[in-house]
């Protein structure tokens, strides 16, 4: 069976927007897509993450120990959306561990320091071979500036992965950053040529339009 992976940002399952209604429709989305798919979930930590990072650097804790508290919190994440799904499946602590689970849904958060939840979606494209990485995120796609702050902000219907690492460069920033895809995770993508995609995560039709290999409103990375 074909593999998808998709990374959802906790900015969007950990936002005041997702509310019954959209969690309703994400369990509709994904029990749809795992009849044709072998679905990998990767959640982020989102506020929750960011708040406990905040708190851990006023406290002169290290950027491992940082990255540690938001790994914990991806995984809470994680656990929240798999009781809600129902599905009793362990949440996977590693990209190995990950690959040799044979269930139809499996939902994870992050793996190690200095690694975030869109490298570890993009190395489990990688390492379990999936037809595609969907990241998940609160804005439409990738712009050529930030839309939250830019008006005039245009959404790049296509991106090569080389521009934007000649962009944002390839290095891990810190924890908690807030990045479309951050550097490790573009440069992983550009190496094996991942078939990588950005869609807002609140419009769960442009996955489907994906998958179905129909025109989808967000952004295609390229090589």
């Amino acid at each position: 069976m074909k593999k998808c992976v998709i990374s959802f940002g906790g900015s969007v399952l950990l936002s005041e927007q997702a509310d019954e209604t959209f969690y309703n429709s994400l369990k509709q989305f994904i029990n749809d897509i795992s009849k044709k798919y072998q679905l990998y979930i990767i959640v982020g930590g989102g506020a929750p993450a960011r708040t406990y990072i905040k708190k851990g650097r006023s406290l002169g804790l290290s950027e491992k120990e940082l990255d540690e508290l938001g790994i914990a919190s991806t995984r809470i994440n994680a656990k929240l959306l798999g009781s809600y799904l129902k599905n009793d499946a362990s949440v996977p602590q590693s990209i190995e561990e990950a690959c040799q689970m044979k269930n139809q849904i499996i939902i994870m958060g992050g793996t190690t320091p200095g690694h975030s939840t869109d490298f570890v979606g993009a190395e489990l494209s990688f390492r379990c071979q999936a037809e595609c990485f969907i990241i998940a995120t609160n804005v439409d796609g990738v712009y050529d500036k930030d839309p939250n702050t830019h008006q005039n902000a245009v959404l790049q219907k296509e991106i090569a992965a080389d521009i934007l690492l000649n962009t944002y460069g390839s290095e891990w920033q810190s924890a908690g950053k807030n990045m479309v895809i951050d550097g490790p995770a573009l440069q992983l993508i550009a190496k094996h040529h991942i078939q990588t995609y950005v869609i807002n995560g609140f419009h769960l039709t442009e996955i489907h339009h994906i998958l179905s290999g129909n025109l989808f409103y967000g952004t295609k990375i390229t090589f």
